[in-house]
């Protein structure tokens, strides 16, 4: 009688679930491609740029987008995130970005076999959407080394930092929509890199 009354429950537990019923919720992805500005590039020069792999400030190799709450804190969304890490992304933008501007004949990555000129070594520091103020906010910081020398000789430094409207304006993080987020982030990492480009070429006029 015991293992027929253990026979009855289990048939009778699958018709029962302590789990809730929850919709299925889609992840939405993301491209983090900054658009150049349309105009002539400057005369490209015979030089070889070496783009070492771009670090990361703590938070900026996962994907979900982050947001600027009103007390300051960060909060990074689990359903809305890049197509991959930002680090990741924003090195290939800055990869193209600068063999777009013409300055360059050359944009290489670690393990080229194409003796690179200058180095540049960069990370991001920032990239987040600040509801509270209406803009998004990217940040970036570079170090060009001079690949010529015996001890790879410092020619500029250059932190930067651009910023993008967010769509609506000010408003609060739950009235931001992801789609809205991801494209002023973008924006804003296009302005920052537009900044660091311009930086290097003034470090590389006065070589």
């Amino acid at each position: 009688m015991r293992r027929r009354g253990l026979l009855l429950l289990a048939a009778a537990l699958p018709g029962c679930s302590v789990l809730p019923n929850r919709p299925y919720r889609e992840v939405e992805r993301f491209v983090l491609a900054p658009a150049r500005p349309s105009g002539p590039p400057p005369p490209r020069t015979g030089r070889v740029l070496l783009l070492r792999t771009m670090r990361a400030a703590p938070g900026l190799d996962q994907r979900g987008l982050r947001i600027l709450g009103p007390r300051g804190e960060v909060t990074v969304s689990f359903w809305s995130e890049w197509t991959a890490p930002p680090v990741d992304l924003a090195e290939e933008a800055l990869r193209r970005w600068l063999l777009a501007s013409g300055r360059f004949r050359a944009v290489t990555a670690p393990g080229s076999r194409l003796r690179a000129d200058v180095i540049l070594e960069a990370e991001l520091t920032r990239l987040q959407a600040e509801p509270g103020e209406g803009i998004a906010r990217a940040g970036l910081s570079g170090l060009l080394l001079d690949n010529g020398s015996t001890e790879n000789r410092v020619l500029g430094q250059f932190p930067v930092e651009g910023t993008a409207p967010l769509p609506g304006g000010v408003q609060s993080p739950d009235s931001l929509a992801p789609a809205d987020a991801a494209a002023g982030m973008s924006a804003a990492l296009g302005v920052a890199l537009g900044r660091l480009e311009s930086a290097v070429g003034a470090a590389l006029g006065r070589r």
